[in-house]
């Protein structure tokens, strides 16, 4: 049954076009409730696929729910999760576009406050080193000046060790037991010296990504702090953050370790190559493997450590439930990421080593040591806030798409929060989970500064 206005009679649709007629509902908003007028510029929904803003109320676009795929009139608001764009339904249990997922997202700094793409956390991390150069490229000269000279120190260490191994003489021939001895006091002179180098850079990367954290976080909200301020928000969370990262470099490892501890048994045992074959052939790869997704799934401790203050035990926890069904994604990203941080020290570091190798071949070693050193402080005061920024991006992102922090984010940047008690209680995690649908408060969330409980 429909009512037909006449082609002169003002009605919700074209002069002349039949209306469908729907019963009363007994609310405002209700599937029977008559559709608005339509106003200038608005979209005309065509006879039969229901009435405008047909979908779930509150998400302020006309038109919003039209059928699905496949389904007929009785079905609206089937449609694919369109943010931004008229027409579309959002998905189940999800904030519908307009103001959060729409292209007027707000970017009060480095990045829209809604969930990014691969470029936009790319771009985020070298505009927060564009936006505040002399506090995050400060901190970074100064933990990779220490690492420099901890690292130089050990290589000259690792050649005076070196140096007492007798090498062979060009064309001598050597015996079995000769060439065992040699390998052996290689292997006391090197690998420890390069475990430890490993060791040093892994922590030296932590420590700088835990002092770049709030100001990166701070740089979202379109706010700035010193170092200073820095430095007093991290270092009380520098031994979590240690611990953590050992952990991660453990779980990481250790399919590795496992494998070359069997291999190691097996040679004591004198076993057959076989063996070997049995163990090597797919345990490598394995370890591989395991090693990569292990890492990539811990990758997110060290802003979880320094922004929600928590623990080394939780933040290996809350870094794979964050990844959790995102690892290629986040894999990829820091791969990349990655990738750019290689090319671009090595071009940086390129003519401070071809400087070094012309003045160590007149014979000046230490000023040709000197000058490879600056080129790799240079190198990494550059680059390393770079993959700093990505990780601590990738968990801004994460957390807006599954917990809806772009909401808290805004009224932080809204209000002008300072105070680092006022700005630390926008990171903390939900209390009761995800975020409900339509970005309400979840019951026993913390309160913000303001007073109002945080959209989480």
């Amino acid at each position: 049954m429909t009512d037909s206005p006449s082609s002169d009679t003002p009605a919700n649709g074209p002069p002349g076009l039949p209306q469908p007629w729907f019963p009363p509902s007994a609310g405002p908003g209700g599937l029977g409730q008559p559709a608005p007028p339509v106003g200038p510029g608005q979209d005309i929904a065509p006879p039969g696929s229901g009435p405008p803003g047909y979908g779930q109320p509150g998400y302020g676009q006309p038109g919003y729910g039209q059928p699905g795929y496949g389904q007929g009139p009785s079905q609206p608001g089937n449609g694919e999760p369109g943010y931004g764009q008229a027409g579309n339904g959002p998905p189940a249990g999800q904030p519908g576009p307009g103001p959060r997922y729409g292209a007027s997202a707000p970017k009060p700094g480095v990045i829209p406050l809604r969930p990014l793409g691969v470029g936009e956390i790319l771009d985020g991390a070298f505009a927060s080193i564009r936006r505040n150069p002399r506090t995050i490229l400060g901190i970074s000269a100064v933990i990779i000046t220490i690492s420099a000279i901890v690292s130089t120190t050990l290589s000259l260490t690792l050649l005076n060790l070196a140096g007492g191994v007798n090498l062979p003489q060009p064309g001598q021939q050597m015996t079995t037991r000769q060439a065992e001895h040699l390998i052996g006091q290689l292997a006391a002179a090197v690998l420890p010296a390069l475990a430890v180098a490993l060791l040093l850079t892994i922590i030296v990367q932590a420590i700088l990504a835990g002092l770049l954290a709030p100001i990166i976080a701070r740089g979202v909200a379109g706010q700035q702090i010193t170092a200073g301020q820095a430095w007093r928000a991290a270092a009380p969370r520098l031994p979590s953050l240690l611990l953590a990262t050992l952990l991660v470099l453990l779980i990481s490892l250790g399919p590795a370790a496992i494998v070359a501890l069997i291999m190691l048994a097996a040679s004591a045992a004198s076993a057959p190559a076989a063996v070997y074959v049995a163990v090597g052939l797919p345990g490598v790869p394995a370890a591989v493997v395991l090693g990569i997704w292990f890492s990539t799934m811990l990758s997110l401790v060290t802003p979880v450590v320094v922004l929600e203050e928590a623990g080394a035990r939780r933040a290996l926890a809350r870094s794979w439930r964050l990844v959790r069904r995102s690892f290629w994604r986040i894999f990829g990203i820091l791969l990349l990421a990655g990738l750019i941080v290689v090319i671009a020290g090595a071009i940086l570091q390129l003519p401070f080593t071809f400087i070094g190798s012309l003045v160590s071949s007149g014979g000046g070693f230490s000023a040709g040591t000197i000058i490879a050193v600056v080129g790799a402080i240079a190198a990494g005061t550059v680059t390393r806030p770079i993959t700093a920024g990505v990780t601590v991006l990738l968990y801004v992102d994460l957390r807006m798409r599954k917990e809806g922090l772009d909401l808290a984010l805004r009224t932080a940047a809204g209000s002008g929060q300072a105070g680092p008690g006022d700005f630390a209680s926008v990171w903390r995690p939900p209390a009761d989970g995800p975020a409900p649908a339509g970005g309400l408060p979840a019951p026993g969330a913390p309160p913000t500064a303001a007073g109002a409980p945080p959209p989480w």
